[in-house]
């Protein structure tokens, strides 16, 4: 009796020493100062790689090395240790391998081994963990002119927000001889200090909201014509995601958080609208685009559907050609597994630190349901060439246009 009390309490301790509390996940969680988003891995560590690549990847590459060719893109490296020189070489040397292989598995894997490394995020939790969500160009309704139905305008950059030249980055509000913080968004809203300068005007204010988020849209005007819009900058503000601040009051349930659950909240709640969205900071700013060069990235170009990549450009490195690992939604509200070749060359308000990306999608209808319900955790890798290796694919690539 006394031995089966003993096995009794070891058990009862065993199981509460399993049930500790789970730490909810930190994807936003920076980097230790000093800290490395990327860690070299092993032979052994290696990822399975895709062996299939499209005429989408291939355009993506080539988009990225034309980048790499243009001056101002070396004031970015080196990055976690890569140079200006290895990343690009990466880019065209991968894409070469890739064609010439045509999918044949060991021509692939004995390249590969031979010639790169693997780099791995380290993400949010240092063990490799990043949440990768989606993004598209919106199609919307909206009018040049303000009326009773488009009352909610996309501003245009104002003439008094000051950026460094050289990176782009928000220094803040020019009041004469003075820069400081540029306003929030409460105050953007609610003080008219930007009347004059609309771009377009909006039927919703969440309409509005979402262009912001996804940077970019298609435009259809009430006068018969189309126009494209993309990012012209933000008020340097911190971003703040209006969905979790729902979640964490109780609104949505964040096990079914997706764009649509959240403009349905709102639709429900019209009287929250202002309340929720103000306690996001950050404001974007739209520009006219060249249909052509349209939606664009960070970087300055068009952004390819499943093959470009949204990260912090603080910690990962430009232009480069990264696998992401990761589960993407299917049919039925299932899932199924997404491992891709993508080039990093987008990023966003709400992509900060080595645990999260963002997946570009596409334009319209159907890229907007799958990038609202793109929420899944996985893998991200960066492939580099050695550096015995750069400068011969250098000498390829000056030899031979990319593909």
């Amino acid at each position: 009796m006394f031995r089966i009390f003993i096995i009794h309490v070891c058990l009862v301790l065993f199981v509460v020493g399993c049930h500790r509390p789970v730490q909810d996940p930190e994807y936003a969680r920076p980097l230790v100062t000093g800290a490395s988003a990327l860690r070299k891995l092993t032979l052994r560590q290696w990822p399975a790689f895709p062996l299939q690549v499209d005429s989408h990847f291939y355009q993506a590459c080539q988009r990225s090395i034309e980048w790499f060719e243009k001056p101002s893109s070396r004031q970015f490296f080196p990055m976690a240790g890569i140079t200006h020189e290895q990343a690009q070489a990466s880019v065209f040397a991968l894409s070469r391998e890739l064609y010439a292989a045509n999918g044949h598995v060991p021509s692939v894997e004995s390249v590969l081994k031979a010639e790169f490394d693997v780099y791995e995020s380290v993400g949010w939790d240092g063990e490799g963990t990043v949440l990768f969500t989606g993004y598209y160009a919106p199609i919307i309704q909206a009018s040049r002119v303000q009326t009773s139905k488009f009352r909610y305008p996309l501003y245009k950059r104002p003439p008094d927000l000051v950026s460094d030249r050289s990176t782009g980055k928000v220094l803040g509000q020019r009041v004469g001889d003075q820069i400081s913080p540029y306003p929030t968004r409460r105050v953007i809203e609610t003080t008219g200090m930007l009347d004059g300068h609309e771009l377009v005007w909006l039927s919703g204010k969440f309409e509005a909201y979402i262009v912001q988020l996804q940077g970019s849209a298609r435009i259809r005007l009430t006068d018969g014509t189309e126009m494209v819009v993309g990012y012209a900058a933000s008020n340097g503000r911190d971003y703040t995601s209006v969905a979790m601040q729902l979640v964490a009051d109780g609104k949505l349930d964040k096990n079914r958080l997706t764009q649509s659950s959240v403009r349905d909240y709102f639709v429900q709640h019209p009287n929250q609208v202002n309340r929720y969205l103000h306690r996001n900071d950050r404001y974007v700013f739209f520009a006219q685009y060249d249909p052509t060069n349209w939606p664009a990235g960070s970087l300055g170009f068009a952004v390819t559907p499943m093959r470009s990549l949204a990260t912090d450009k603080s910690v990962f490195p430009r232009g480069g050609v990264a696998l992401v690992a990761t589960q993407m939604p299917g049919k039925g509200g299932a899932t199924r597994p997404f491992r891709h070749f993508m080039l990093d060359q987008d990023t966003g308000g709400a992509i900060r630190a080595a645990g999260r990306a963002d997946l570009y999608m596409g334009v319209g209808p159907l890229a907007k349901r799958y990038a609202g319900r793109q929420y899944a955790e996985g893998r991200l890798y960066y492939l580099i060439l050695k550096p015995q290796a750069v400068d011969r694919w250098l000498q390829k690539m000056k030899a031979r246009p990319p593909i």
